[in-house]
């Protein structure tokens, strides 16, 4: 086997991995959607459940620092 085909191959088998993972990916996309549809259905947001998760994803001081700012902007519009 030549170097070229040793080459080629690696690629193929990394360009099938991304195949796969892109379809896990795409099944999993699927099954978070269905979850907020679920959450619809029983009375909750689905964009406040997003954002909930969007904060749980932050480090808490990072989330602190953003929400002490964010409140300083609507205290300064006049809206708190």
């Amino acid at each position: 086997m030549t170097t070229d085909n040793v080459a080629g191959e690696h690629l193929r088998l990394l360009i099938e991995r991304i195949e796969r993972l892109e379809e896990e990916k795409k099944g999993t996309n699927d099954d978070i959607k269905d979850v907020y549809l679920e959450g619809k259905a029983t009375g909750y947001d689905p964009k406040m459940m997003r954002e909930v998760v969007r904060l749980r994803k932050m480090k808490p001081h990072d989330r602190q620092e953003m929400e002490a700012i964010l409140q300083s902007y609507l205290a300064a519009l006049g809206m708190e």
